[in-house]
C-alpha cells in the first residue's frame, strides 16, 4: 500500500467514513468553533489509537463514544501540522466502528480560511468568508484524516449571522426561501444544516459566508440535478446572465460521455471572488461578457490517492473540458484551448528549471514535503496532452471515449494511483482492441511522460490552429513593425481586434511574447490602441502586462511595473484585490524582475487581502520566506 506522504493520520488502520460538524462562525474574532464527530471503521486488528491531522487548531476536549478521552497533540511540523493522537482503551475488532468527537476552534490565521472585511466585498456592507482546503489545508479547518485516500460523507450544523454555503446539499433553511430565513442579516443567528451524502476527499470540504442570494437556473428536462448561482445582491443579475445559458447545456453534454453527475446540486457562488459548490472548477467571472462554462467537475469523482498522482485529477479534468468544447462547439475550439494551454505549460516548466523534479507528471514527494511547492499548470497541461496523445495513438475520440466512460465508472468514488489507472487502461484495451491496441500502448514512452524533466513534452504535439491564424498573423505584423521608429506611420487600427473573441486576443498577446520584446513606443501604442491596459477582462490584461514586462530593463517595463503591481492588489481604482494566483503570481514575478523592491512593497502593503495560500506562495516567489 502506497501511503500518503502528506498526512500523519493512521487512515490505513482505522478510517473515518463520516463526519458531523457543529460550527459557530465568529466574524469578530475570525474563527470557527465547535466540534467534529467522526464515525470511523477499523481496518486492522490491534489498532491502538486514532490519529487525526490538525494544523493551527485549538483543541479544547475530546470524547470517545460520548465519554471524555485523553489525547495528545504532537509537535508541529511545518507542512503537516500536529498529529492529534486519541488512544483506544481496548483494541476494537476489524470492521467495528468507533465514534470520536473533537471540540476545537480554528486560528484567526488559518491557512484554509480567508476573512474579507466588508470594504473588500461588492456591497461593502457585510464581511465575507471563504475557504480553500486543497491540497492539504482541510486540517486547518477541522481535525481530519486529511488525505484523498480517505473519503467521507458529512453533515453540518452551522450557526451564523450571515448566510452560509457548504460543499453539500442544503437541508435548511431552503435556498429558495427568504435570505437568512427572513432574519436580519448581520445581526440574527440562524442555524444552517447541510448534508453531503457522496463520499468526498477532505480537501473538498468548503465553507463560504456572506450577504449572498440564490437564483435557480431553468431546470433541465429529464435531469435530477438542480443548478443555480449564489451572489451578493449587487452581482446576482450579472452572475445569472453570465452562467444561466451554458451550465445546463454543459452538464447535459458531459453526461453523454460520462456517468451521470452525482452531486445532485451544481451551484456557483460569486462575490468579489469566485468559488463553486459543490466541488467543481472555477471559470473566471468577467464583466460584460457571457463566460464559457467549460470548467467542469470530473477529477473529483475519481480522486488521486495522494499528491504524487495529482495529475489524475487535473490532467483528466482539463482533457475532458476540452473534449466538451469540441462537442459543444467544434474541433477548432478544442485545438485552440490546447494552444493556449501550451503557453501556460511552457511558462510553468521554465519556472522549475532549478527544481526539475516538479517538471514531472508523477512527482514522488518525500514524507512531509509541501505539495504546494510543486503547484503549477504542469499536471493540468502535461496531463491533458498525455491523454490527447493516448487518444491519438489508440484511434481517436470514437475509440477513446468509450474507454473514458468505463474508466470513470470503474473508479467512481475511489482514490487511485497512476499505476491503478495504467493497469485499467491496458485491461480495457486488451478486451476492446486486442493485440493491435496493446502494441500501440507498448510504444508509448511511459517513463518519459511520467518522470521526464525538461522544457519539452516527450513527443511534439500538433494542434488545430484554425482559430489562431488571424491572431498569429496580427502578432507577426507587430513583430515586423519594430524597425519603424515613428509609430504614427504604422498601419494598425483600433478595429484590428474587432472580430477577435477573448481567446483570440489572448493568443495574439501570447504569440507576441514568443518574439523579442517590442520597443517601448510600440508597447505604448499597443496598449492604448487596443485598450489593453484598462480592459476589465483579467485574462487579457494579464497577457498585456506580460508583453510589456518582457524586457525587465526596458523603460516601458519600468513605467508599467507599478501599474501592473497595483492592478493585482486592487490599487488601480477598482478597490478589488484580484486574488487568483493565476493572475497575482505571474504579475508579481514579472514585476520583481523589473524592480524587486517595488514588488515587495506593493505586495507587503496589501498581503492581508490575499487568501493565506496565495499569500504564502507569493512570499516564496518574492524570496520573503
Amino acid at each position: 500500500m502506497s501511503l500518503d506522504p502528506t498526512t500523519q493520520s493512521n487512515y490505513h488502520e482505522i478510517v473515518s467514513e463520516h463526519v458531523h460538524f457543529d460550527w459557530t462562525v465568529d466574524y469578530t474574532r475570525n474563527i470557527i468553533s465547535g466540534s467534529a464527530t467522526h464515525t470511523l471503521t477499523v481496518k486492522q486488528e490491534a489498532v491502538k489509537e486514532v490519529i487525526l491531522d490538525t494544523n493551527g487548531l485549538q483543541i479544547d476536549k475530546v470524547q470517545l463514544e460520548d465519554k471524555p478521552s485523553s489525547y495528545e497533540l504532537g509537535p508541529h511540523h511545518e507542512v503537516m501540522g500536529s498529529a492529534l493522537r486519541i488512544p483506544l482503551p481496548t483494541a476494537p475488532k476489524t470492521g467495528s466502528q468507533v465514534k470520536v468527537t473533537v471540540h476545537y476552534s480554528t486560528s484567526k490565521d488559518s491557512t484554509a480560511l480567508q476573512w474579507l472585511e466588508k470594504e473588500q466585498t461588492q456591497g461593502k456592507a457585510f464581511p465575507f468568508l471563504f475557504s480553500q482546503c486543497q491540497p492539504i489545508y482541510a486540517r486547518c479547518l477541522a481535525p481530519l484524516q486529511d488525505t484523498p485516500s480517505a473519503k467521507i460523507t458529512y453533515t453540518a450544523k452551522v450557526a451564523s449571522t450571515l448566510p452560509i454555503l457548504l460543499s453539500a446539499i442544503r437541508v435548511s433553511p431552503p435556498s429558495q426561501g427568504p435570505a437568512h430565513d427572513g432574519q436580519v442579516i448581520g445581526r440574527d443567528v440562524v442555524t444552517y444544516t447541510y448534508k453531503q451524502p457522496v463520499p468526498i476527499p477532505s480537501y473538498l470540504i468548503a465553507i463560504s459566508a456572506g450577504n449572498v442570494r440564490y437564483r435557480a437556473f431553468p431546470q433541465v428536462e429529464g435531469k435530477a440535478w438542480t443548478i443555480g448561482v449564489w451572489a451578493e445582491p449587487e452581482l446576482i443579475d450579472a452572475a445569472y446572465w453570465e452562467f444561466s445559458e451554458d451550465i445546463g447545456r454543459f452538464l447535459s453534454t458531459a453526461e453523454r460521455i460520462l456517468p451521470p453527475y452525482r452531486f445532485g446540486v451544481h451551484g456557483k457562488c460569486l462575490s468579489y471572488i469566485l468559488d463553486s459548490y459543490p466541488p467543481c472548477g472555477r471559470p473566471h467571472f468577467g464583466r460584460r461578457r457571457r463566460a464559457r462554462t467549460d470548467t467542469f467537475v470530473f477529477g473529483n469523482g475519481v480522486t488521486q490517492a495522494n499528491a504524487t498522482h495529482f495529475w489524475l485529477n487535473e490532467g483528466w479534468t482539463t482533457y475532458i473540458e476540452r473534449v466538451l468544447q469540441q462537442l459543444l462547439h467544434n474541433p477548432a475550439e478544442r485545438g485552440f484551448s490546447f494552444l493556449i494551454g501550451a503557453k501556460s505549460l511552457s511558462d510553468a516548466l521554465k519556472l522549475y528549471e532549478n527544481k526539475p523534479k516538479y517538471q514531472r507528471l508523477v512527482i514522488d514527494f518525500d514524507k512531509g514535503e509541501d505539495p504546494d511547492d510543486a503547484y503549477s499548470t504542469v499536471p493540468y497541461e502535461k496531463g491533458a496532452n498525455f491523454l490527447l496523445h493516448l487518444e491519438r495513438m489508440l484511434g481517436g475520440l470514437d475509440v477513446f471515449l468509450p474507454y473514458v466512460k468505463d474508466y470513470v465508472s470503474t473508479f467512481m468514488g475511489k482514490s487511485i494511483t497512476t499505476e491503478d489507472w495504467k493497469t485499467h487502461l491496458y485491461a480495457y484495451f486488451e478486451k476492446h482492441g486486442g493485440e493491435q491496441k496493446i502494441k500501440a500502448l507498448n510504444s508509448v514512452k511511459w517513463d518519459a511522460w511520467f518522470h521526464g524533466e525538461g522544457l519539452k513534452l516527450p513527443v511534439e504535439m500538433v494542434y488545430d490552429t484554425a482559430l489562431a491564424r488571424q491572431a498569429y498573423a496580427l502578432a507577426e505584423r507587430w513583430d515586423a513593425s519594430r524597425s519603424v521608429s515613428d509609430v504614427s506611420q504604422l498601419n494598425f487600427k483600433d478595429t484590428d481586434l474587432l472580430e477577435f473573441n477573448s481567446n483570440q486576443k489572448i493568443v495574439f498577446l501570447e504569440r507576441l511574447q514568443s518574439y523579442a520584446a517590442l520597443p517601448p513606443s510600440h508597447i505604448t501604442l499597443l496598449g492604448n490602441l487596443y485598450r489593453l491596459s484598462d480592459t476589465p477582462n483579467a485574462e487579457i490584461r494579464l497577457r498585456f502586462y506580460e508583453v510589456a514586462l518582457l524586457d525587465p530593463s526596458s523603460p516601458i517595463a519600468k513605467s508599467l511595473a507599478p501599474e501592473a503591481a497595483n492592478w493585482v492588489v486592487g490599487n488601480d481604482g477598482t478597490g478589488i484585490i484580484k486574488g487568483r494566483m493565476k493572475f497575482c503570481r505571474p504579475v508579481f514575478r514579472a514585476v520583481a524582475k523589473v524592480d524587486t523592491q517595488l514588488a515587495v512593497k506593493v505586495f507587503s502593503g496589501s498581503k492581508e487581502g490575499f487568501h493565506p495560500i496565495a499569500r504564502r506562495l507569493i512570499e516564496k516567489d518574492l524570496g520573503l520566506v
